[in-house]
C-alpha cells in the first residue's frame, strides 16, 4: 500500500491532486466543511487537511480539468456568479477554491434546487449566498449581486452563451474571467454539436469576450463543450 498524498494543481491554484493509496490519482479541493459532504463524495484527510474527491462525472467543470482546460479564473479569494447552481454539486467545489475571503452567488431557477443547495451547501458554507431566481433576467438580484471577478454559467436553455453575456454586461468587471458550459441539445437537438459550439463562441466573441479555451467533456459528458474566456476591457 502506497502512502496518501496531497499535490497542488500544476494549473490551477485551490485545485490538488490526491495519490490514494493503491496508486490512482484523483481531483481534489480542500474541504471548506471539514467532515461534511455534498453528494456523497469520499473524503481523504491527509495530515491536518481534509480533501473532497471530485468526480468528474458529476462535475462538468471537474471534467474540463481533466480534459486539460487550459484557463480556469476561479481563483482563492475569487467573487464568482454561478448561473444554474443546480443542488451544489459543483458550486461547493467552487466554494472549496475560493475559499473563506471568497463569495459565491449561487443563481438557481428551480425551487426543489435552491432547497437542496441551501440544505447541502449553504447551510454549512458561509461564502455560498443562495438566490431563487431566473439567469435570463439579470437584474432581478441587483439588489443582491455587485461586481464579480467571474462568472460560471451552467444553464440547461436556449442562448446560453447571450445569457451569459447579458450577466457579465451587469455584474462582470472588466477583464474578469468566465466559464460556459455549453449543452448543445438544449440549444437544438438537430444540430451538430460542433455547429452550436462555434455559434456559441462567436456569441461571446460579438459579446466583448476574447475566447481563452474550448474543450469537450466526452467521456464524462456528452454533447457537451466547456468554454473560458476573459471580458475585454471596456
Amino acid at each position: 500500500m502506497r502512502r496518501q498524498e496531497a499535490r497542488s494543481h500544476e494549473k490551477f491554484e485551490g485545485v490538488y491532486w490526491i495519490a490514494l493509496e493503491d496508486g490512482a490519482r484523483r481531483l481534489s479541493t480542500k474541504n471548506l466543511s471539514p467532515g461534511d459532504t455534498v453528494y456523497g463524495e469520499r473524503l481523504v484527510k491527509i495530515g491536518k487537511t481534509e480533501y473532497r474527491i471530485w468526480d468528474a462525472y458529476r462535475s462538468k467543470l471537474a471534467a474540463a480539468i481533466l480534459k486539460a482546460l487550459n484557463f480556469l479564473p476561479i481563483v482563492p479569494g475569487g467573487k464568482i456568479l454561478y448561473l444554474g447552481a443546480a443542488s451544489g454539486t459543483t458550486a461547493s467545489h467552487v466554494s472549496d477554491i475560493v475559499g473563506e475571503k471568497g463569495v459565491v452567488y449561487c443563481v438557481e431557477f428551480a425551487q426543489r434546487a435552491i432547497r437542496e443547495l441551501v440544505d447541502n451547501v449553504c447551510e454549512n458554507r458561509p461564502n455560498v449566498y443562495p438566490i431563487l431566481a431566473d439567469a435570463r433576467f439579470p437584474e432581478r438580484y441587483r439588489s443582491i449581486v455587485g461586481e464579480v471577478d467571474s462568472i460560471y454559467c451552467d444553464i440547461a436553455q436556449p442562448e446560453q452563451a447571450r445569457v451569459l453575456a447579458d450577466n457579465a454586461d451587469m455584474y462582470l468587471k472588466s477583464g474578469g474571467g468566465a466559464v460556459l458550459a455549453v449543452k448543445s441539445r438544449s440549444i437544438d437537438v438537430t444540430m451538430a454539436p460542433c455547429r452550436i459550439f462555434r455559434q456559441e463562441v462567436e456569441t461571446l466573441r460579438k459579446r466583448r469576450f476574447e475566447i481563452r479555451d474550448t474543450v469537450r467533456l466526452e467521456p464524462y459528458d456528452k454533447d457537451h463543450a466547456m468554454v473560458s474566456a476573459t471580458f475585454k476591457e471596456k
